[in-house]
């Protein structure tokens, strides 16, 4: 939902609709805040496959009383998780034998963010 309880009185206008962009106003996304059987059933399914698409994301969606948006960014966001785990353990196995990793950005490159595949073996 939208958090608009800090718009009240704020735009002389009148409500914004959906074709303006709320003036001095913006609409603020509300986070969703998951029960904890809702994560586990999303863990088992990332364990299964890291991609849920289709069908398969509206029935999870349906089962966990989510919207499908809802189960496609929490997907999103813990592949991305998945990766920066993945690059973490890799780094610390490498410099378990000595090798020296070369100095990269930080994880807020917009290339790191992108849904590519990672291949990591360790």
């Amino acid at each position: 939902g939208l958090d608009l309880s800090h718009c009240v009185g704020t735009n002389p206008l009148g409500p914004a609709g959906p074709w303006r962009s709320g003036g001095p106003c913006k609409m603020k996304r509300v986070r969703t805040v998951f029960k904890p059987e809702q994560l586990e059933r999303l863990e088992q399914e990332f364990l299964k496959q890291q991609y849920m698409v289709g069908t398969e994301r509206v029935d999870l969606a349906a089962t966990l009383h989510l919207t499908e948006t809802q189960v496609k960014v929490w997907f999103q966001n813990r592949r991305i998780k998945w990766r920066k785990q993945s690059m973490e353990q890799k780094a610390a196995k490498l410099s378990q034998f000595g090798v020296i990793q070369p100095a990269s950005a930080d994880s807020t490159d917009s290339k790191e963010q992108q849904e590519l595949p990672v291949d990591v073996e360790l």
